[in-house]
C-alpha cells in the first residue's frame, strides 16, 4: 500500500513508520522540517515536506495514497488552540476531498464524542465531525486514552513536593495508552479493510489515580507517593507557575473536571472498556524512572 503518514517522527510516528516499512508499504512522512528529511529516509521512508496548513500541500502529498494517517500536534500555536487545532482538520478534510483519499485513520481520543466540557479535546470532536460530513471515504476514529507521557510533566512536583496528583481524586479511574501501542493499532487500522465509519479505542491500562501515583513513586524510590486531590483554582495556579500559558493551562483543567466527573470516561465505558494495548502502568514506571533521574 502507499500510506501517508502526518506527525513526522514523533512519540507514535516514528513507531508507526517502523511498523509499515517493515511490514512492506510505500511510506510517505510529512514533516514541517527539513532536517528531518535524512533520518526519515534513513528508516525506509520518503519525506514529504511543507505545513499541515497548506491544503495545496496536502492534498500532493495525499495523492495517490491508500490510506493515511492523520494527527494534529498539541497545543498548537500555544494560543487560540482549539481554534488552531480545528483548522489543521479543515484543512486536512479539504485535502482529502481535492486528493480523492479514501481511507483514513483519526488519531482522536477518549471524549471526542461530547461538543465541549473536555478542554483540548473539543478540537478533536470537531474533527470528527469534519470527517463525518466527507462523502464515500472509510475512517477509522482511533480514540486514544491520556497518554501516558504526560506524567513526564510531572516530575517537578514529585520531586520538590513529594506528591503526585490533579483535579480528581484518588479512586479516580483513568483509560491511559502508550504511544507504541497507538501506532501498532493505528498500523492495524491503516492495513484491515472497513467500510464507512468506526470508532475504536485505544487503551493500554484503566487503573485509579492511586494505583498510578504507587507505580510511579516505586519506580523512583518513592514508595508511598501519594495522589492528592487539588481544587481546580490550584490546579491552574500550579500549571501557570509551572510555565504553561493560562490558555492551555485552563484547557488542561477543565480536562481534569471531565476526568473528575466521570465525563470523559462515560462511551467508553458503555463499550464494555476494551483495554487493548501492551504496555501496562508498572512498564510504563520503569521508562518514567529513567526520565526522573
Amino acid at each position: 500500500m502507499k500510506i501517508t503518514i502526518t506527525g513526522s517522527l514523533g512519540n507514535i510516528g516514528k513507531h508507526l513508520i517502523g511498523i509499515l516499512v517493515e511490514g512492506g508499504h510505500e511510506i510517505t512522512v510529512i514533516s514541517s522540517s527539513h532536517d528531518r528529511i535524512s533520518e526519515i529516509e534513513q528508516i525506509g521512508a520518503k519525506a514529504s515536506i511543507g505545513s499541515i496548513m497548506d491544503v495545496s500541500f496536502l492534498t500532493q502529498s495525499f495523492y495517490g495514497a491508500d490510506a493515511a494517517f492523520l494527527m494534529t500536534p498539541p497545543n498548537i500555536g500555544g494560543q487560540n488552540i482549539i481554534e488552531n487545532t480545528v483548522n489543521v482538520g479543515r484543512a486536512y478534510a479539504t485535502a482529502i476531498k481535492d486528493s480523492g483519499l479514501k481511507k483514513i485513520v483519526m488519531l482522536s481520543s477518549i471524549g471526542a464524542d461530547f461538543e465541549n466540557g473536555t478542554g483540548p479535546i473539543r478540537g478533536l470532536h470537531s474533527i470528527e465531525e469534519l470527517y463525518r460530513a466527507i462523502e464515500d471515504i472509510n475512517v477509522t476514529y482511533l480514540r486514544a486514552g491520556y497518554f501516558y507521557t504526560n506524567f513526564y510533566n510531572d516530575i517537578p512536583l514529585i520531586k520538590n513536593a513529594g506528591i503526585e496528583g490533579s483535579n480528581f481524586p484518588a479512586e479516580t479511574r483513568i483509560p491511559l495508552v502508550h504511544p507504541k501501542d497507538i501506532a501498532i493499532a493505528a498500523a492495524d487500522a491503516l492495513q484491515t479493510s472497513n467500510h464507512g465509519h468506526q470508532v475504536h479505542y485505544i487503551v493500554s491500562d484503566y487503573v485509579t489515580a492511586s494505583e498510578i501515583a504507587t507505580e510511579l513513586g516505586k519506580a523512583v524510590g518513592k514508595p508511598d507517593l501519594p495522589w492528592v486531590e487539588f481544587t481546580d483554582g490550584q490546579t491552574l495556579d500550579g500549571m501557570q507557575k509551572a510555565g504553561l500559558t493560562a490558555e492551555i493551562a485552563q484547557l488542561y483543567t477543565e480536562m481534569g473536571q471531565a476526568i473528575r466527573k466521570g465525563k470523559l470516561q462515560s462511551d467508553y465505558e458503555i463499550q464494555g472498556k476494551p483495554v487493548n494495548g501492551q504496555i501496562k502502568m508498572k512498564d510504563f514506571a520503569n521508562e518514567f524512572a529513567k526520565k526522573f533521574l
